[in-house]
């Protein structure tokens, strides 16, 4: 998730946050995204679908703005079979030209071709270890790298991070493609490896707690 491009306008106090009618505080971009923000981002993801599916959403959003692939994103599952990865691995340049000529999808080869690898990768990472999201999770950043608090500054000037670089290049060896060091941190962000609703916002300590509970996939 970037953050001037989704900001819904321009007003945006240094905390990052905007207020509904009743006072309740949210982060700067809930406007746009209400339902994403309240009630997904950020939220632990335990399974490898999803997070396969996260991987290559978080590749085709890059250049763009996160709600695009958003408003696409039922789109994409139907195209993309629901991000199975036993299936997409099977893709063909059949499947390729066919993907290349759905108008409800971000219609770029690189990245159609990247999510076919991708899932390839997946098999045989997931092969190799015993679950894509096991080893995902164990690329989580500690406590201790997590700032004290999350405004907008922090925000503008943490595109990235070293947790995010070392799961970049970690997949990158492993054959992975568009999975740079800023695309990782919007993934982390998205599937709750870190917390990043702005302090403040009703959702961090709901998002914190959630964390707490989460039971880290092996």
């Amino acid at each position: 998730m970037t953050a001037i491009q989704d900001a819904p306008g321009a007003n945006i106090i240094r905390s990052g946050l905007v207020h509904d009618d009743h006072g309740v505080a949210r982060c700067f971009w809930q406007p746009s995204m209400p339902a994403y923000h309240d009630h997904e981002w950020g939220r632990p993801v335990p399974d490898d679908r999803r997070l396969y599916e996260k991987i290559c959403l978080e590749g085709f959003q890059a250049g763009m703005a996160w709600i695009t692939i958003l408003r696409k994103r039922e789109a994409f599952r139907e195209a993309f079979d629901d991000f199975d990865v036993e299936r997409v691995a099977r893709y063909t340049d059949q499947d390729v030209e066919r993907l290349m000529g759905n108008p409800g999808i971000v219609r770029n080869r690189a990245k159609i071709l990247s999510t076919i690898n991708n899932a390839r990768r997946a098999i045989a990472l997931a092969e190799e270890t015993g679950s894509l999201a096991g080893w995902l999770w164990k690329h989580e950043p500690a406590p201790n790298e997590r700032p004290a608090v999350v405004d907008l500054d922090y925000w503008n000037n943490n595109p990235t991070s070293a947790a995010s670089a070392s799961l970049s290049k970690a997949l990158k060896k492993r054959g992975w493609t568009f999975v740079g060091p800023t695309t990782m941190y919007a993934f982390m962000q998205a599937v709750g490896m870190v917390n990043d609703h702005m302090s403040g916002c009703v959702c961090h300590a709901a998002i914190d707690a959630a964390r707490a509970a989460f039971k880290r996939p092996v």
